[in-house]
């Protein structure tokens, strides 16, 4: 991937996209397009097709979605899967029709069945029932992934899929109606903290274990896979695909004391007490990612969970000061 070639990262404003520009940056790529979505409606198809054939992009990072947490997830099934499909098809024909060299495109790790065996391997996928609650997003997403090994084996494209871990990091979605676990811990804990609150309450009862992987640490994984491999690297029973995770979960009872001893780092003895909310959905019990394949491939994450933690809050009041 040349210095000058020109790259489009959908999604550049989210989480992972606003990761994979700054790493992209750094590392002096300098044609990079990137539209916000009142420039280009990504579930327009004429849209899209139109903005594809004009830029001419050679390479794509396929990091817009619409996401969320348990919660999201549950109330707007519908809008979660057609979003989600509309998106990952009218970018992903667009870049075949106007010949993309090489497409990343970004899934989840809740495209596992529930009670998949752990670590989940890639090879797990489509082998059991999912988890009720994030259903409608991951069928999503495994259509595009699907999608992506298809155009490879029909039309010779090369279309890689990667299935990341839990993400957190600058940039995150802080609203508690739609955000993932962290990023809500960090703002519960905060709106405690300033407001003088002497409990915070938590869904479920903190027993199921999660797996969780700075956004940079992902963006660097991305790139190296752009510039480096390409399907046949990737390519395994399930489809052409990779996990990226961090290789290591706790339970969200020991996520929930992290957290709250990043927020009260300086004062201590005001730490508020966290109550669990039993009559609240767990989820998944466990979701931890055999990640191998990535390791093999020479990728290995820097920032552990503890300093990306800070790192996130640093971020957040800094954005949304409460």
């Amino acid at each position: 991937m040349e210095k000058n070639a020109k790259i489009y990262i959908a999604g550049h404003r989210g989480l992972v996209g606003s990761a994979i520009m700054r790493c992209l940056q750094a590392r002096e790529y300098t044609n990079l397009l990137k539209k916000s979505i009142g420039e280009l409606n990504l579930l327009d198809q004429v849209a899209v097709n139109a903005f594809f054939e004009q830029e001419r992009p050679e390479y794509v990072f396929l990091a817009a979605a619409k996401v969320g947490g348990i919660g999201a997830n549950s109330t707007y099934p519908a809008d979660f899967i057609y979003e989600n499909t509309m998106i990952g098809f009218n970018v992903i024909h667009a870049a075949y029709k106007t010949g993309v060299k090489k497409l990343i495109n970004l899934g989840s790790s809740c495209i596992y069945p529930k009670l998949a065996p752990q670590p989940i391997k890639e090879e797990y996928l489509l082998s059991d029932l999912l988890e009720p609650t994030n259903e409608a997003y991951a069928i999503a997403k495994i259509s595009v992934i699907k999608l992506c090994t298809y155009y490879n084996r029909q039309y010779g494209t090369d279309f890689l899929s990667a299935m990341p871990t839990n993400l957190y990091g600058p940039g995150d979605n802080y609203d508690l109606n739609s955000s993932h676990v962290l990023p809500a811990l960090i703002r519960k804990f905060h709106e405690a903290k300033v407001s003088g609150y002497d409990r915070v309450t938590l869904w479920g009862d903190g027993a199921p274990r999660r797996e969780f992987l700075f956004s940079d640490d992902l963006a660097e994984a991305l790139i190296m896979l752009m510039q480096n491999n390409s399907t046949n690297d990737l390519s395994n029973p399930a489809g052409d695909f990779v996990n990226i995770g961090s290789g290591e979960d706790l339970t969200i009872k020991e996520l929930a004391e992290k957290v709250c001893d990043v927020v009260y780092a300086e004062m201590p003895d005001r730490r508020c007490r966290i109550e669990w909310d039993t009559s609240k959905p767990n989820g998944t019990p466990r979701k931890l990612l055999d990640i191998s394949k990535i390791i093999a491939l020479g990728f290995s994450p820097r920032i552990g969970l503890t300093d990306g933690i800070s790192l996130a809050y640093k971020d957040f009041i800094s954005d949304i000061p409460i």
